[in-house]
């Protein structure tokens, strides 16, 4: 119900493999893969909606003649703004000229044959279009020109800094996408004069070593000397000015893509359906690219999947299946039933097993899909309820008797609307909460006042600031017996470092809740020597194996102590209606989302050793500005 958590990035790619001529005459128009970028990235917007930026190449540029083309903008509206900007650049010349195909290639910017998408959401808090991708650096050579963008998050910037720096470079920005271009420019450079001394062994001379280069260089290679310096979550996408193109997975699938590839184009995304949609693609004709992987179209159209780096343990992002991407994947869909489903016998349990006297509803939209996978494990728990009923029955029913079992049934609702945008940030203080306790409203007397149960679902619960200053105000309105509050996912307790704008340890509701319960119970040694572990953790030279010493702060306690605490804190002040919270187990999590382990939200099990050495750091933070400046100990 905290929806201010910023989503990962979207990124699209489209390569053409034929010459424009083709799509004009079969599409219609040679700006048939502009559109279609358009299209992918609106089908994207729910991955970025603070900036967005396009790129394309132009291929066989004569010299004098731009060849590769950016554009950016900031804000929700920024799509369309882009692309409203690139038509704005046709319109000094005629709609002869512009739908002219021979005149496109040599005047018109983004008349190409490579095109790369972004949306942007901010990981880091930075804002301007200077940070908003892809970024480019130039050069005179087509071949070392470089353009980037990417769903990342790199966890050991400071230590690819350091590197860079050692090497005698003077990176201007300290930015994990800005370190990571001059590291791959740097490597392009490299494999660039690789080829250009073969050139020259060859005897080639002047435009034929331009050629040479163009033709053979291998980013298998940069990517390879490149990413193995990086740890993280991430999808690096990129084009070279000379016509290469390619996008590179992380070795542990934490980050999402999926391609699609004919004999007329190779299109890559974020999420499968916005291929499926835009392409109209059925899903198995879709492939998703491999941990460590990196799908490469060359200058010539050539495509491959090579593997750049080894695979590690499987920590593909369960947080995207729960909540990030579309819902309408194929098996994610099915996945957010699963969760849904699986919570039965956990509410069951809440509502004393009085299904008759309880309505079920969600909040928010995104929780729909789970809400129906709750509304089915509840049919199936009722239908089998009247077939242990009408079996106990010792004689033959009759029709008035088989009538009330059949009629029992799982009572649904549209409880809540979020029906406007309210300004919030014009006012302070408890005018602010005021007004956010009225961004929702109730559907008034749908459920009988102080006898019925009211269940609402969501997808997670990370601050539960939403909860306490609008939800449960707005739903204690309708008077319920009792209000059930559900989680698809498992308690969420710790930050995300790859790529997922997640909170300090403090602003999740589930910590806070724990260091109450510390407090209350006299064990502020537990925080100390946690702590303590921390900083030494922390400390370890670089190679050191880390471990989660933040883990064990939660030992002590179970999950229903934590929920209980929860509530308790959440609770708004003056608000009579029993309040209970039921999450989705670690188990729960694992059976409906098998094959996306990525579960470190929620266990702490982070897949590499940046995303350990941070947590301990969160920690550390924690105490330096809150234990300490308090005097604690």
């Amino acid at each position: 119900m905290d929806k201010n958590i910023h989503e990962d990035c979207g990124v699209a790619l489209i390569r053409l493999l034929k010459p424009l001529e083709y799509y004009q005459q079969k599409y219609g128009t040679w700006m048939w893969a502009l559109n279609k970028l358009y299209l992918m990235m609106e089908k994207e917007h729910n991955r970025g909606q603070e900036g967005a930026g396009i790129a394309a190449v132009k291929l066989e540029s004569e010299p004098g003649h731009e060849y590769m083309f950016r554009e950016r903008a900031e804000g929700k509206d920024a799509i369309t703004e882009i692309f409203g900007n690139v038509r704005r650049e046709f319109t000094e010349y005629t709609k002869d000229q512009v739908r002219d195909v021979t005149f496109a290639k040599q005047n018109l910017p983004f008349a190409g044959e490579l095109y790369m998408g972004h949306l942007r959401y901010s990981t880091t808090g930075k804002r301007g279009l200077s940070y908003v991708h892809p970024f480019l650096r130039r050069n005179n050579w087509r071949a070392k020109n470089l353009c980037l963008c990417g769903n990342f998050n790199m966890t050991n910037v400071e230590e690819v800094f350091e590197k860079l720096t050692q090497q005698g470079m003077h990176p201007r920005i300290y930015s994990d996408t800005y370190i990571l271009l001059e590291l791959m420019g740097h490597r392009l450079d490299r494999e660039v004069e690789r080829n250009f001394v073969t050139a020259q062994k060859k005897g080639l001379t002047k435009t034929d070593i331009t050629k040479y280069i163009e033709d053979n260089v291998k980013m298998s290679n940069v990517l390879k000397t490149t990413m193995t310096n990086f740890d993280g979550g991430y999808v690096i996408c990129g084009l070279t000015g000379s016509g290469e193109m390619f996008s590179v997975r992380d070795p542990w699938g934490i980050r999402p893509a999926y391609y699609y590839k004919n004999d007329e184009i190779m299109v890559l995304a974020s999420e499968r359906p916005v291929l499926q949609t835009t392409f109209d693609l059925e899903c198995d004709d879709i492939v998703e690219l491999n941990p460590g992987e990196a799908i490469i179209v060359n200058k010539s159209g050539e495509v491959t999947v090579k593997q750049i780096i080894e695979p590690r343990n499987q920590a593909a992002c369960s947080f995207e299946r729960i909540y990030f991407s579309r819902g309408s994947d194929r098996d994610i869909y099915q996945e957010r039933k699963k969760l849904g489903e699986q919570l039965t016998q956990p509410i069951l349990k809440t509502i004393d097993n009085d299904l008759e006297h309880t309505v079920f509803s969600y909040i928010p939209n995104t929780a729909e899909v789970a809400y129906y996978g709750m509304l089915d494990g509840f049919k199936i728990y009722l239908n089998e309820e009247k077939i242990r009923q009408i079996q106990n029955l010792d004689h033959k029913p009759t029709a008035d008797e088989l009538r009330e079992i059949l009629h029992q049934f799982v009572r649904s609702e549209k409880v809540a609307w979020k029906d406007i945008k309210l300004r919030t940030f014009i006012t302070e203080g408890d005018a602010r909460n005021d007004l956010a306790s009225h961004v929702y409203d109730v559907t008034y007397e749908c459920l009988e006042p102080y006898k019925d149960n009211l269940v609402i679902i969501d997808d997670s619960i990370v601050r539960g600031t939403t909860l306490k200053e609008s939800i449960l105000r707005i739903l204690d309105r309708l008077h319920p017996k009792k209000i059930v509050v559900v989680s698809s996912a498992p308690q969420i307790r710790y930050p995300d470092y790859y790529g997922i704008d997640m909170p300090r340890l403090e602003e999740f509701c589930v910590f806070r809740a724990t260091i109450e319960l510390i407090k209350e119970r006299g064990m502020l040694n537990l925080i100390n020597e946690t702590y303590h572990k921390c900083k030494q953790e922390v400390e370890k030279p670089r190679g050191e194996v880390i471990t989660n010493q933040v883990q064990e702060i939660y030992r002590p306690f179970s999950v229903e102590e934590i929920n209980n605490k929860i509530v308790e804190m959440l609770r708004p002040e003056g608000m009579k209606t029993p309040v209970d919270i039921v999450y989705q187990s670690i188990e729960g999590l694992h059976k409906a989302i098998p094959e996306h382990r990525g579960d470190w939200y929620f266990t702490g099990d982070y897949p590499t050793q940046g995303g350990m050495r941070l947590v301990n750091q969160a920690f550390v933070n924690y105490v330096e500005r809150v234990f300490q400046k308090e005097a604690k100990f």
